[in-house]
């Protein structure tokens, strides 16, 4: 059968695929694929291998009702209409686990540099400003003994928090859904998270409830202090009202891997910020992660294809 992927991926997914028989082709263009080339390639295949920023929408799924499984390369999947794709038979799949650590190291990494103020003082000293030892320059914050506040208490937001504890020995709140049963930490309201972090890292899925909740009127509830931490989905937070509380001295500091919207504009006012750190959606950016990704959803792909439950399926 043919296995159509709209990005590139790291080979051991692809042989993977092929040792077993399938035909892979990869979307190999600098620019991403287009909504019309997409509906095209996915008229001859089976089964796609997609991106977050591919949208599978309605649509999308009514006229391409033969697919037998698309798999979500991302643990994600808010880009795919899952009920129209169960409607028509078809399973969905996403990666989960396999990015958990590389993920939450992500988001340390993040916090480091804004607490820090790393990449500040290294453009500083590539623009020449560096003249010798300053007793007041680049002071940081310490996270020795303050609280960290998790929103969406996942895989992602668990592993953080824990390396936070026992690095820094941090205190733990976090705001979800239900009870974190084997989560060592005081579940809180949302709005005792914003009243009592120091630091507020997001790990939430994108939803209705979640779209742009971090907006101007949450960042005026938080310490002036605090940091700003998302590796989940750019659109958790509202980036005009981000740039507008880091501009005005509302929160202190704040570390993105996602932006909203995505790419981001390379001409956005907030990139003229020093108190912000910004990575291109990198946050599974380890050899290992992706590695274990493309095997992931490879594995997905085949069992589909083979009428079998997906290792990660979501529908």
């Amino acid at each position: 059968m043919k296995v159509f992927i709209t990005q590139p991926i790291l080979q051991s997914g692809i042989t993977l695929l092929k040792e077993q028989g399938h035909t892979v082709e990869v979307y190999e263009e600098d620019t991403p694929i287009s909504k019309e080339t997409l509906y095209e390639k996915a008229k001859t295949s089976d089964a796609l291998i997609t991106m977050l920023s591919n949208q599978v929408d309605r649509e999308f799924i009514k006229e391409n009702g033969h697919l037998k499984v698309i798999a979500n390369y991302a643990v994600g999947f808010n880009n795919i209409d899952v009920e129209a794709a169960t409607e028509y038979g078809i399973k969905v799949g996403n990666t989960p686990d396999v990015l958990t650590e590389a993920t939450a190291d992500m988001a340390l990494a993040l916090l480091m540099d804004v607490s820090r103020k790393t990449s500040e003082s290294f453009q500083s000293i590539k623009d020449g400003h560096w003249t010798g030892w300053e007793p007041k320059g680049f002071l940081g914050q310490s996270l020795r003994g303050k609280t960290l506040g998790i929103f969406g208490a996942g895989r992602i937001g668990q592993c953080f928090a824990n390396t936070c504890h026992l690095a820094f020995g941090m205190n733990i709140i976090y705001c979800a859904r239900t009870e974190k049963e084997s989560f060592q930490a005081t579940k809180v309201s949302f709005e005792e998270l914003l009243d009592q972090s120091d630091v507020i890292s997001v790990h939430c899925d994108l939803n209705n409830e979640t779209k742009e909740l971090f907006n101007i009127e949450a960042f005026k509830k938080m310490k002036e202090t605090s940091i700003f931490i998302n590796t989940s989905r750019g659109q958790v937070h509202n980036e005009v009202d981000l740039e507008l509380a880091l501009r005005e001295k509302i929160i202190w500091g704040a570390g993105l891997d996602v932006t909203n919207p995505e790419p981001m504009n390379p001409k956005s006012k907030i990139l003229e910020l020093p108190n912000i750190t910004i990575t291109p959606h990198i946050g599974s950016a380890t050899i290992t992660a992706r590695e274990e990704m493309s095997l992931l959803v490879a594995t997905n792909i085949l069992n589909g294809l083979n009428g079998e439950s997906l290792k990660a399926g979501v529908n």
